[in-house]
């Protein structure tokens, strides 16, 4: 856990402290609480009959994996917003930011914990191309999917993506 030291309101030391069951950083001196908390990440979900549209990821820890293409809610973006322009920067493809079909908190990373939100979407536009964290963007069969899926949440969506085709 990444720790700071000086109160962000009056400068003062801050202090570790036990409150509420939770290990929080607290200034000792005007009581401010530093809370830490996930940052926000979305995804489209685009189905194309039983395929569905996959990205490579081209760096980073999960570099040459597969995930659902997502990124972050930028500070007073809108989550559908973000939705919308995370996957055209991704995929080349604007889509129709549907409801949203699950989320989940993110655990696997405990340097950057986040809270995920899957959308459904729908391509109205564009061209298919690998872009931003993205080196190949493709559909896989929902029944033939790869096996180096870099997120373990993605692996519980497309479980469920799986069980409603089967429905």
């Amino acid at each position: 856990m990444l720790t700071y030291y000086f109160c962000p309101r009056c400068g003062e030391q801050l202090e570790n402290q036990l409150r509420r069951d939770r290990q929080r950083q607290v200034c000792k001196s005007c009581h401010f609480v530093l809370y830490r908390n996930p940052s926000v990440g979305v995804a489209v979900i685009v189905l194309e009959n039983k395929n569905i549209l996959l990205g490579k990821r081209s760096r980073g820890a999960y570099k040459d994996q597969w995930c659902i293409p997502c990124g972050y809610v930028e500070w007073g973006e809108d989550i559908r917003d973000a939705a919308y322009r995370e996957f055209l920067e991704e995929t080349g493809l604007e889509v129709a930011v549907g409801e949203v079909y699950t989320a989940h908190s993110n655990f696997h990373d405990p340097q950057s914990l986040t809270v995920g939100i899957w959308f459904k979407g729908t391509v109205t536009g564009g061209k298919l191309q690998a872009g931003d964290d993205l080196c190949d963007v493709r559909y896989f069969p929902l029944d033939n999917l790869p096996d180096d899926l870099a997120f373990p949440t993605d692996r519980l969506v497309l479980t469920r993506l799986q069980m409603d085709a089967i429905e």
